[in-house]
């Protein structure tokens, strides 16, 4: 992880700097992803099968060679082995969904939880250590989560809002009053009817100076200011809208965002600062079959098939799809 900077105190609005910034440049590769270097083992399974009615959506890989995937139906923790393929639930559900997921190095899972808020499951017991509810007003939906050393946040797909639960010095989590809501303003404009998917995949630019957020149902990419909430749309150039743009990963200067039902990852290069983006290319997979967030091991990316097109049945077949990062 990045080295943090001094400690954390419950901001007014704006959001205080040292508090709800990255750390810096430091963090911001593989390792601060919790992505190992070293490649991964060439007998690993391109196809991981799931349960059978398991309904994933979001992905976390931390150090080791395990892939952690929530189930939209109940909310269970189900851990994969990437090597062989194997698995099994590591926690059950509370019987609340889970969306984004994202893993620290103390072996946290940060869960978005729909309309529940988030919670935090240690994944080695299975316990949930908290659960926080977000948003102040209704219609909600928590969508996904992204880590910084003192920050989760959270994005809410119904509320033009960003969540952030303040970390203590040694990660220690927050209260259940800690909840920072952030309102997006500049060049967020909420899109509608209501139940539309707005403000979904964030991660964070380069430089650790800001936050990025795909807005699904317009397609675009926001730089979020994370003191005020201010929004600039990145430029990406003629590049193709984001449509139904989900999941985001960044790796460097690079930056994956997540097509769902465009069965597609598209690749940017960002500038620092994340105000530019050129388009590198488009990965596809004959295997994809809505996709929704990417997590990456070694030379690969990992992406749960949601299949939101086929309806869903408890025998319903699931899978996590391996390709070329």
């Amino acid at each position: 992880m990045a080295p943090t900077h001094g400690s954390f105190a419950r901001p007014a609005h704006p959001l205080s700097r040292r508090g709800l910034l990255a750390a810096g440049a430091a963090g911001l590769g593989a390792a601060a992803l919790g992505t190992p270097a070293h490649a991964t083992a060439p007998t690993a399974p391109d196809v991981i099968a799931l349960p059978d009615g398991f309904r994933p959506e979001g992905i976390a890989v931390g150090r080791g060679p395990y892939a952690y995937l929530g189930s939209l139906g109940d909310g269970s923790i189900y851990r994969a082995d990437l090597r062989t393929g194997r698995g099994r639930i590591v926690s059950p559900g509370p019987g609340a969904p889970a969306v984004g997921l994202e893993l620290d190095g103390r072996g946290r899972l940060f869960v978005a939880g729909r309309d529940t808020g988030a919670r935090v499951v240690d994944v080695r017991s299975g316990e949930i250590l908290a659960s926080y509810r977000l948003a102040a007003t209704t219609p909600t939906f928590t969508n996904d989560v992204f880590l910084t050393p003192r920050t989760a946040w959270f994005t809410d797909s119904h509320q033009p809002t960003l969540y952030a639960l303040p970390l203590g010095r040694r990660g220690e989590l927050p209260d259940a009053d800690a909840v920072v809501r952030l309102p997006l303003t500049g060049d967020w404009t909420q899109q509608g009817p209501e139940g539309t998917v707005n403000a979904n995949g964030i991660t964070r630019t380069p430089d650790g100076s800001a936050l990025l957020v795909v807005q699904s149902g317009a397609g675009l990419l926001h730089r979020v200011d994370p003191r005020t909430g201010v929004t600039r749309l990145v430029d990406l150039g003629d590049a193709a809208p984001l449509t139904n743009g989900d999941g985001l990963l960044r790796v460097g200067r690079t930056l994956y965002v997540v097509q769902n039902r465009q069965n597609a990852i598209d690749v940017f290069t960002l500038a620092a600062d994340g105000h530019r983006g050129v388009f590198r290319r488009r990965i596809t997979d004959p295997d994809f079959d809505v996709p929704t967030t990417v997590a990456r091991y070694g030379d690969r990316l990992y992406l749960p098939n949601a299949r939101f097109t086929t309806p869903p049945t408890p025998d319903t077949a699931y899978s996590v799809v391996a390709v070329p990062a």
